[in-house]
């Protein structure tokens, strides 16, 4: 397992702007567009607390993809497959029927420290958030490709990942080697 560790110290962060609003002055989007959503809801749905940066990032941004690779899975989709709250429950479905031997080492949300996915791309890569511990906020991200055994782990939040795979070259899953602007496409919402 692969491990990239963020760049700068948590006092360093505090200086800049949130990561959410890197992310929207990468893709020059319109924070105007923010939709609210009824999380309390969506956690009970979902059977625990999400990390409150990505909550930022569903509803400032909505479904849709960055840069037409990462697609964002939030509540309401425009796709079941997208929707956060849908695909969880089919996941954990589909993991306690079959078994979760397609994640191992990792268990499924909601077996206690299983898998919950956020994102996925046009590659089938899937990010997950490793749901282990009490703080969503400190939950690692993995990512695996569509072939066993290929999962990377990212420690740090959900936008600093987008952000950084944006904007950094050396990001193991960079779209900046790519493109010099970025977008979010919509897919629907907000």
């Amino acid at each position: 397992m692969d491990h990239m560790e963020a760049a700068l110290p948590a006092a360093h962060r505090a200086e800049r702007n949130s990561f959410v609003d890197e992310v929207v002055a990468a893709t020059g989007w319109d924070r105007g567009r923010t939709q609210t959503v009824d999380w309390t809801a969506v956690e009970a749905r979902i059977g625990t607390a999400l990390p409150a940066d990505y909550k930022e990032l569903a509803e400032v941004f909505g479904h849709g993809a960055f840069d037409g690779y990462l697609e964002l899975h939030t509540p309401g989709a425009a796709f079941s497959s997208c929707d956060i709250v849908l695909h969880t429950a089919w996941l954990g479905e589909w993991a306690r029927t079959h078994g979760s031997s397609l994640w191992e080492p990792y268990g499924v949300h909601p077996a206690p420290g299983g898998l919950l996915q956020w994102g996925s791309s046009e590659q089938a890569h899937q990010f997950y958030w490793l749901t282990d511990g009490p703080d969503p906020d400190r939950w690692p991200i993995l990512v695996c490709e569509d072939a066993p055994d290929s999962w990377e782990r990212f420690d740090g939040t959900t936008a600093e990942f987008v952000h950084r795979l944006l904007t950094e070259p050396e990001h193991p899953f960079s779209i900046a080697c790519y493109f010099d602007s970025h977008w979010f496409e919509s897919h629907g919402n907000p």
